[in-house]
């Protein structure tokens, strides 16, 4: 248990996603007669911790273009949606922890799913939905075991040596094999020739 430490660190404490489906009646100015399409835009949210909970506040804008008057004009309708989510935490190490530090993620962006004309006529209903993912930042301590000598994993590596440039190497080999020819050519000289022969 010696050679054991503790390192305190920020890690993820806990996690929690939800989806969310909701159905909007918006109010035109015009009676609508058809739906001729439906985006979302503008979205901004903000999160904070609640105990057990993450509460992701924000609004988005729903423009409807619709056609109205027996189809003879066109409009486009816009309406700012205010929500409020509670997203539910999953703690690792208990949820006990003191930490305010949330980090959310948008995996889905507020988006139409349907835009239909109500019973009456007068009004249209807007299915919009929407998903996060929201983490929980805290303090958390990791053991480690420490090694009491000095130790490296080993590396798989080749050693690299400075080699002589070629214009050297061929000049120096080519003088050391003309030494070797005339030192050997005066040797061969002597054994082959006898000045008697001559005579």
């Amino acid at each position: 248990m010696k050679r054991l430490r503790q390192i305190v660190t920020k890690a993820v404490i806990a996690k929690g996603k939800k989806r969310t489906e909701c159905v909007e009646t918006l109010c035109p100015p015009n009676a609508p007669t058809s739906i001729l399409g439906c985006w979302v835009i503008n979205h901004q949210y903000q999160a904070k911790r609640n105990g057990k909970f993450v509460e992701v506040t924000g609004k988005f804008e729903v423009n409807v273009w619709y056609a109205y008057n027996n189809h003879s004009k066109t409009a486009v309708h816009t309406e700012t949606i205010s929500y409020k989510d509670r997203v539910k935490l999953s703690f690792r190490d208990g949820d006990e922890v003191d930490s305010n530090d949330v980090k959310v993620r948008v995996l889905q962006a507020p988006n139409c799913i349907e835009a239909v004309i109500t019973k009456q006529g007068d009004k249209i209903q807007v299915t919009v939905e929407r998903e996060f993912l929201v983490e929980i930042i805290g303090e958390t301590t990791v053991v480690i075991n420490v090694h009491p000598l000095d130790y490296e994993d080993e590396w798989s590596y080749e050693e690299s040596s400075q080699q002589p440039s070629s214009t050297s190497s061929s000049s120096s080999s080519s003088s050391s094999s003309s030494s070797s020819s005339s030192d050997s050519g005066g040797k061969d000289y002597g054994k082959d020739y006898d000045s008697s022969s001559f005579s």
